[in-house]
């Protein structure tokens, strides 16, 4: 039978020498044949027929035994009546994005309002530059303009933000990971110790030259006068413990990654369309039978770039919502506060996150200093 599935692999990508999809070596080879094959006018060709093997992968990825289905419905009340079952005590929340939005955080590329446009003026090689390394070594200047309207005391905790924190007061939070940079999950209160930030964040700065720490109102002072920050020991440049584009993601979230999710019990992933490696590969690490709830405008896409998608874990092609073998996956399409209200109305927690909403008004990252640096 593993034969037979791994000759009807080698067609579908159009008879590439893989002879099993479980070979790493092989799967290895293929990649790099593709990668090389991609500078070619037949690039087009090869990219589809990747997609088409992954889109195999994830049609027939099913062993011959159904697996168990652990909620009783495949709906958000289902994961509700789960949650309060005795066989939930511990889950991971995965967010982008979409859970601050609310707060009403800028975004990036909309036309004459976002980010990016404000940084017209500079002359970038590109938007993202603002976020590249080689490029902030060079003219740190965009990205402090940037930092000013990024800049977390602005803003409060949004409800979803408070639901994490509500998670976690009833002990049932295990991790939550964030890929967004703006602190709100500290800001409304949740312990660091329970939470990775993918990406980083404002709540610290370092130099870049000596590694000497800095705390976020050293970084605060800076940027609103308009000054590049400069590290007092040795005169280098301070930034944020923001990850850019050319730096590698903190140890931390790999460690707590391996450690965490072969232990989930549910994983929710709120506001972000999987599509930012490696978080878009987390929902591939809970075991087999672990539901897996998403909430958020609308469905992810599937991957952009298969090879990489090979290489990092399938991501949303793993994700089952439209199946019929689907056992364990529910999306709800909703703004993230709307959802979790929800949530909260079947869980019977509506009263309790009201209250955390109520706490929390006022609340900025400038109140809550102290949370920040812990």
């Amino acid at each position: 039978m593993e034969e037979k599935k791994a000759k009807e692999v080698e067609n579908v990508v159009g008879g590439r020498s893989t002879t099993s999809v479980n070979d790493d070596s092989n799967v290895t080879t293929d990649i790099e044949s593709s990668t090389q094959s991609n500078t070619t006018t037949s690039g087009s060709d090869e990219s589809s027929s990747l997609h088409s093997m992954l889109e195999y992968l994830r049609v027939n990825d099913d062993s011959a035994e159904k697996p168990t289905q652990l909620l009783p419905t495949l709906s958000l009340d289902g994961v509700a009546d789960f949650i309060n079952s005795d066989k939930c005590s511990r889950i991971i929340t995965m967010a982008g994005a979409g859970i601050s939005t609310s707060a009403g955080i800028p975004d990036f590329r909309s036309p004459g309002t976002g980010l990016y446009h404000n940084l017209e003026r500079f002359e970038l090689p590109n938007p993202q530059a603002v976020f590249e390394i080689d490029f902030f070594k060079e003219n740190p200047k965009p990205f402090n303009v940037l930092a000013k309207e990024l800049y977390p005391g602005k803003y409060e905790a949004t409800p979803c933000h408070q639901f994490i924190k509500l998670l976690n007061d009833k002990g049932l939070l295990l991790r939550h990971y964030t890929q967004n940079i703006d602190c709100l999950e500290r800001v409304a209160g949740l312990p660091s110790d329970q939470l990775v930030e993918a990406h980083g964040s404002f709540a610290t700065s370092r130099c870049l030259e000596c590694q000497t720490v800095y705390p976020l109102e050293f970084m605060k002072e800076a940027i609103f006068s308009d000054e590049i920050p400069r590290c007092t020991d040795c005169d280098g440049l301070v930034k944020p413990d923001i990850v850019f584009f050319g730096e590698a993601l903190p140890r931390r979230f790999f460690e707590c990654v391996q450690s965490d999710f072969p232990q989930c019990d549910l994983l929710i992933v709120l506001g972000t369309s999987l599509t930012v490696q490696p978080v878009a590969s987390l929902v591939d690490r809970v075991n087999d039978i672990c539901p897996r709830l998403m909430i958020n405008l609308s469905k992810p896409p599937l991957p952009s770039d298969p090879i990489l998608t090979l290489l990092m874990g399938r991501g949303s092609y793993s994700l089952r919502f439209d199946r019929e073998d689907n056992y364990r996956d529910v999306f709800y399409e909703a703004t993230c506060d709307d959802g979790i209200r929800r949530l909260c109305r079947y869980l019977n927690w509506e009263k309790d996150l009201d209250e955390l909403i109520e706490t929390g008004k006022g609340v900025t990252a400038d109140t809550r200093l102290q949370s920040l640096h812990n």
